[in-house]
């Protein structure tokens, strides 16, 4: 087992790439919405560094992908655990453009809510302005 975590760190540190790429971020702009260091987020990067679940959490956000994504490929949470989620899938689509992710997910939330769907969705209602959180309030 001990020879499979560097393999994790360093598979989890290029699906981190891939994603600061697929958004269209700088190393130095990720590391500024992450609220981490450039260097240590480079780290995180090569597979050098075994990043928090916060810390994760923190650059999950600020990819706008889901947590649990990240948590699932650092060994945090068992693949079983994660639950796909639209909204956080829409908003790691590169093949869209930002607003039209936001408009995307502000329809699919307000679909839901509407369907009477009780959801966690206050963190994708953060990320995109305009959305109804899970209570049925647009946020802002």
């Amino acid at each position: 087992m001990t020879a499979q975590l560097p393999d994790r760190w360093r598979d989890l540190g290029e699906f981190i790439r891939e994603q600061r790429s697929t958004a269209r971020l700088s190393l130095r702009r990720l590391s500024e919405l992450a609220g981490i260091s450039n260097p240590y987020l480079s780290q995180i990067e090569r597979g050098l560094r075994r990043p928090s679940a916060e810390i994760l959490q923190q650059i999950a956000r600020a990819l706008r992908i889901s947590a649990e994504t990240l948590y699932v490929r650092a060994g945090i949470l068992d693949e079983d655990h994660e639950r796909p989620d639209l909204a956080h899938q829409i908003l790691s689509d590169a093949g869209l453009r930002e607003e039209q992710k936001q408009a995307l997910v502000r329809i699919y939330l307000s679909f839901l809510h509407e369907n009477g769907v009780s959801r966690s969705g206050d963190d994708v209602a953060e990320a995109v302005p305009g959305t109804i959180s899970a209570d049925g309030n647009v946020p802002g």
